[in-house]
């Protein structure tokens, strides 16, 4: 395979120079758990949208901009914007009694461990009775109305027994059923417990239940008692610096992270985020540790940005490019860090097979130093903050871990069981990539 001119001199530079100095490198690991048992904390409230999460989250970030030294493009690292939002800031109760024999039985719900309720469920409180949709009502269309004629009103709780359902005419109903075609409640029985954000409320509850803790039985009630509150303008915050580059200041290296995650669910729940993205954050703050040291100064300026708003739909990193604070054709490339935290089966570059150029450096590079098992190339993806700016023509990768813990969007992604076993690798790769693309 022919190779570059700019790879083949990269090659020749890994070959010479063996390593970063270990007094460089030596902190990588320590700053980064320091960074993410920070964020991942309970005082943090899940870095969402309850008790001012986020803005504690953002506060710590600008604080760590501060004290490395970075500028502003303007008088705060803020650049302030506003989006709606659901939250769950009060009660969060969940209960199912059902007849059993001739003895009454319990499933005693607890919010994040055997159950979570929708992102954007109304508020609801008392109890219901339920009605079982099973594969029976999946045989053919009028079946399928005779459930519906079943259902009295909306006061009731339709549970979803999908269990060893395949045929995929059949789960075409139950995916009917699951976006809320009868107009009810919806109790979904599911294998993993995985929570997001909305930014609307629904008519209907829906909840979902660890299905091996859960009876199916239809002669039951629900007792139910959560609290929502509907925030149409909550006030959040991108957090932007640079370091000024030593050549070509008006040429701009990127590196982004999200800093926000889930928050809360209800008073006593919360969402740590240490893979999601509290492990993207400790990439970005210590990158920004390495160039702000003066030995480490970069050719180019390099942009340091951790977004807002991601998980409610990639808001922040929207907000950014409609409202850039330079001009964007003078980025040079931008790297963006989410879910940092292991690393077992090496890394995926989303946009991979769009910047081939740059991917096959990386790979090169991975292939010299032998940090990673594997650097796997992916297409275009809108999930996570790359997304808006490679939509505006900006040359933009998104690089995530693969392997190791599989906690993800729940309550069990805490900074204690975070391995960080190839963080330091990652890091490395980054240092090296970036040498690339000042070349």
């Amino acid at each position: 395979m022919k190779l570059s001119l700019r790879i083949i001199c990269l090659l020749c530079y890994c070959a010479c120079f063996k390593g970063y100095s270990q007094d460089i490198v030596k902190p990588v690991y320590s700053l980064a758990k320091r960074i993410v048992d920070t964020l991942a904390a309970p005082g943090m409230h899940g870095r969402g949208y309850v008790n001012d999460g986020d803005k504690i989250a953002a506060n710590y970030i600008k604080q760590q901009f501060a004290e490395l030294g970075l500028k502003s493009f303007r008088d705060d690292y803020f650049q302030p914007f506003t989006f709606s939002v659901n939250t769950f800031p009060g009660k969060m109760e969940f209960g199912y009694i059902f007849q059993n024999k001739k003895e009454l039985e319990t499933f005693e719900g607890v919010a994040g461990r055997n159950f979570i309720v929708a992102p954007d469920a109304p508020s609801i409180n008392g109890l219901y009775p339920t009605i079982v949709f099973d594969s029976s009502y999946t045989t053919s269309p009028s079946k399928f109305e005779k459930f519906r004629k079943k259902i009295k009103s909306d006061g009731v709780f339709v549970i979803i027994d999908d269990r060893g359902v395949t045929n995929k005419q059949k789960l075409e109903y139950f995916k009917k059923v699951k976006n809320g075609y009868f107009g009810t409640h919806i109790i979904e029985p599911v294998s993993k417990l995985t929570w997001s954000v909305s930014q609307e409320v629904a008519k209907y509850v829906k909840i979902q239940v660890l299905a091996d803790s859960f009876s199916f039985r239809a002669k039951g009630n629900v007792a139910i008692n959560i609290e929502n509150k509907f925030v149409e303008s909550h006030a959040t915050q991108n957090v932007i610096g640079y370091i000024e580059g030593s050549e070509r200041p008006d040429s701009f290296i990127v590196f982004s992270a999200h800093y926000d995650h889930l928050g809360q669910m209800g008073s006593n729940v919360y969402f740590p985020g240490a893979n999601d993205n509290a492990s993207g954050c400790a990439m970005l703050l210590n990158l920004v540790n390495h160039y702000s040291k003066p030995r480490s100064r970069p050719r180019y300026s390099v942009v340091f940005i951790a977004f807002a708003g991601e998980e409610a739909g990639l808001l922040g990193s929207k907000h950014y490019t409609e409202n850039p604070l330079f001009p964007m054709r003078k980025i040079r490339f931008l790297i963006n860090t989410d879910i940092m935290g292991t690393g077992d089966e090496g890394i995926t570059v989303v946009n991979g097979s769009v910047f081939k150029k740059e991917f096959d450096a990386l790979v090169e590079i991975n292939k010299q130093k032998e940090y990673l098992k594997e650097v796997k190339i992916r297409g275009k993806a809108a999930n996570s903050d790359h997304y808006h700016f490679s939509e505006k023509g900006v040359n933009a990768i998104f690089i995530y871990t693969m392997g190791g813990i599989k906690a993800y969007h729940d309550i069990y992604d805490k900074a204690e069981t975070l391995p960080l076993n190839k963080f330091e690798d990652v890091f490395y790769l980054i240092l090296k990539f970036m040498d690339y693309l000042q070349h």
